[in-house]
């Protein structure tokens, strides 16, 4: 994780305007939001995913920066007061209470195409454009209304009702899991051998872990701490959401975390020591504080 930390915001600089490029103000707010502390779970998930099926690190950087970039967008507009109204990120200022609401919006919105500027624009020796191409693609998907913005939607439709569990995490595989999903998927895509069943395999995964991150999150949302988390606790429950504690309990809670985790260990079976990073990055997830 801070091998990854460290290539990709070595590259994210590289990648984002300069702050003293025109427009100014939009730009430090772009990089503000991006090169804060972060856990870069995603990204991480890239350059796992890649490694696991032999893909070299250097085609790797740009689909990690694609989706960090996606991912830093989506945090600026759900935090702005139309959505989920947080003034913390990061144990910062959350972009629009340091920038104001409209620069904060602009500043999603460049960054998510700044995203597929990368994809289209970076040359990742030994990828075909038509891999390319199928990355954009699949990033494209994850974001939209069949992905997180469409997750993002189901969730504020369903605030201040009751949701069961089929519901809830129908709402989730949207908003949060189809984004690290599409982390492992580019990834892959870059390996000199992978089939089709591997695929499948890491997908699987992806999915399990995609659901167990947000389990997690609703844990952390009842018992974590605004020093350690880096944003303000308790907002599921004033913003009447549902979630997996206020659903099933605390206990049961765990319990699920920890099943999603043994399932996608167990979707690796078939993969040797270079996926050791994603055994560990599911065992992360579900023991992370922050």
């Amino acid at each position: 994780m801070a091998q990854c930390h460290e290539r990709l915001d070595k590259h994210l600089d590289d990648t984002l305007p300069a702050v003293a490029t025109h427009p100014v103000r939009l730009h430090e707010a772009m990089r503000y939001a991006v090169l804060s502390e972060g856990k870069r779970i995603r990204p991480a998930l890239v350059y796992a995913g890649g490694l696991a099926v032999g893909a070299k690190q250097e085609t790797l950087d740009a689909p990690a920066c694609a989706i960090e970039l996606i991912h830093a967008y989506s945090l600026i507009h759900d935090d702005l007061p139309a959505m989920d109204d947080d003034n913390l990120r990061r144990g910062k200022p959350s972009c629009h209470h340091a920038f104001g609401e409209a620069t904060a919006i602009l500043a999603g919105d460049a960054l998510q195409s700044l995203a597929f500027q990368v994809l289209a624009n970076n040359t990742m020796a030994g990828v075909s454009d038509s891999t390319r191409l199928k990355m954009i693609r699949i990033l494209a998907r994850a974001s939209g209304s069949r992905g997180m913005a469409g997750g993002q939607a189901i969730d504020l439709a369903a605030t201040g009702q009751s949701q069961n569990i089929a519901e809830l995490e129908d709402m989730h595989i949207h908003k949060t899991g189809a984004l690290i999903r599409a982390s492992l998927v580019l990834g892959a895509l870059n390996g000199t051998h992978i089939d089709n069943t591997q695929m499948e395999q890491l997908d699987h995964y992806a999915k399990c872990i995609g659901l167990a991150f947000q389990i997690r999150d609703d844990i952390l949302d009842v018992e974590g701490e605004a020093s350690t988390l880096g944003k303000n606790p308790g907002g599921d429950q004033s913003g009447e959401k549902s979630t997996y504690p206020a659903l099933i309990g605390l206990d049961a809670a765990r319990l699920r975390a920890d099943e999603l985790h043994a399932e996608a260990i167990n979707s690796l079976s078939g993969f040797d020591a270079s996926a050791d990073p994603l055994r560990l990055i599911s065992l992360y997830i579900i023991e992370r504080e922050r």
